[in-house]
């Protein structure tokens, strides 16, 4: 029986990701505990600029902590405003702590928030990166999409 042998190809990531990984095991939530310290692993990076492991990082992490809240936190269909204050309620966090976070001004974060303006694709992922939700939450309600 003759075979091949199929090399597989490391990836390459800079040690920064490593060593969030050494600080913040990445594993499966499974406790609303384990979720609040993924979150402050998490309002921690973004408080960051970070580089491509750090980047890597995060995005895993948010995943994790997007799987676990859709099973045991599901988001309430609301309109896209109506959930962004449901949101910044239940993280404790102010309209001032979202423009810091996301670089958005402080006059259209708080239009978002009164559903005076729509939020563009940018916005609803930039907001969404905080919140470690998909960005498809934000889109109208007669328009999201199920992901």
């Amino acid at each position: 029986m003759t075979g091949t042998k199929t090399k597989v190809r490391a990836i390459q990531l800079p040690g920064t990701y490593f060593e969030w990984v050494r600080r913040h095991p990445l594993k499966s939530i499974q406790t609303d505990a384990d979720l609040d310290a993924a979150q402050a692993v998490l309002d921690e990076l973004l408080r960051q600029d970070l580089d491509e492991g750090g980047l890597a990082y995060l995005d895993a992490l948010s995943d994790l902590v997007g799987v676990y809240e859709r099973e045991h936190h599901a988001v309430p269909p609301l309109p896209p405003h109506e959930l962004l204050v449901y949101l910044l309620s239940e993280r404790g966090l102010s309209q001032a702590d979202l423009v810091r976070r996301t670089g958005i001004a402080k006059a259209t974060v708080s239009d978002l928030a009164t559903g005076k303006r729509a939020f563009t694709v940018e916005q609803m992922h930039r907001v969404a990166k905080v919140f470690g939700v998909p960005a498809t939450v934000f889109l109208p309600v007669a328009g999201r999409v199920n992901d």
